[in-house]
């Protein structure tokens, strides 16, 4: 990795490269992404995001820490703020929503530590009608939802919808990471439909009646 300096960053966002924000998550698109900010790096990085209503991409950590050096996957998502308040604690929350994902090509890295990706995106998953056969899960997923509040409230609901579906259980489900990842690379919302049933069924068995 490389210097690239902080007056570079308009140069390098018109050569496709966007800034990145490496974490211990994975986002789905639409998915909601809850956000405490206090590094400077991604403080400035905010900023710039909130004043040219711009986004940033989310990529799940191989190897490393959020804090520190990190090798990245290469699939990650887009995500756009949508809210933003300063806690009693002076630390910035924030909320983003994930929109499209993006295959990561070559990774830089500022002077302040923040890392820049150059990235292309990739097309949406197809939309696919929810079968009849998992129809109990997107009324399972519906009273989650509701339970789950303020978080997915300003949020569209498509429970008729596979890709949708899958991905909200994908992201809520209590699964290792690597997992959550291999479900935001999947292209095919029954595969990803057939992949989280069998977790939600075992999830469910556990729980003590």
């Amino acid at each position: 990795m490389y210097s690239l300096h902080v007056a570079n960053w308009v140069a390098a966002l018109t050569t496709e490269s966007i800034p990145l924000f490496p974490l211990r998550t994975v986002l789905f698109p639409e998915g909601p992404l809850p956000l405490r900010v206090f590094e400077p790096r991604y403080l400035d990085m905010i900023s710039r995001c909130l004043k040219d209503d711009s986004a940033f991409g989310v990529v799940l950590i191989a190897e490393g820490t959020e804090s520190g050096e990190a090798r990245l996957v290469e699939i990650g998502t887009m995500a756009r703020i949508t809210d933003w308040y300063q806690g009693s604690d002076g630390i910035l929350g924030v909320t983003a929503v994930g929109t499209t994902r993006f295959q990561l090509g070559s990774v830089t890295q500022q002077n302040d530590g923040l890392y820049l990706g150059t990235v292309e995106e990739l097309p949406p998953a197809p939309q696919v009608a929810l079968p009849d056969d998992y129809r109990p899960m997107a009324t399972l997923l519906e009273t989650i939802i509701d339970d789950l509040g303020k978080l997915y409230e300003p949020l569209p609901k498509r429970y008729d919808d596979a890709e949708w579906v899958g991905a909200r259980f994908a992201e809520i489900l209590p699964m290792q990471l690597e997992e959550k990842q291999q479900c935001l690379e999947m292209n095919d919302p029954l595969e990803l439909l057939r992949f989280v049933r069998p977790m939600l069924q075992s999830i469910r068995q556990e729980r003590p009646q």
